[in-house]
């Protein structure tokens, strides 16, 4: 099970069987397939967000 958060606080629970999860080189991209569904994930560093918008 991929439990997928968002930074307002929504969860989103992906139940069936992941298939395979790849990773972009030099880069905090995912992409996760499952048997019915992909997803393209890309991490943020909160802090990083929070500087760039204040700065």
């Amino acid at each position: 099970m991929v439990v997928i958060e968002f930074p307002d606080g929504m969860h989103e629970y992906v139940t069936t069987p992941v298939k395979r999860v790849l990773r972009m080189a030099g880069r905090e991209v995912f992409y996760i397939e499952t048997i019915n569904s992909r997803y393209r994930l890309e991490v943020r560093n909160r802090e990083a967000d929070v500087a760039e918008n204040t700065g």
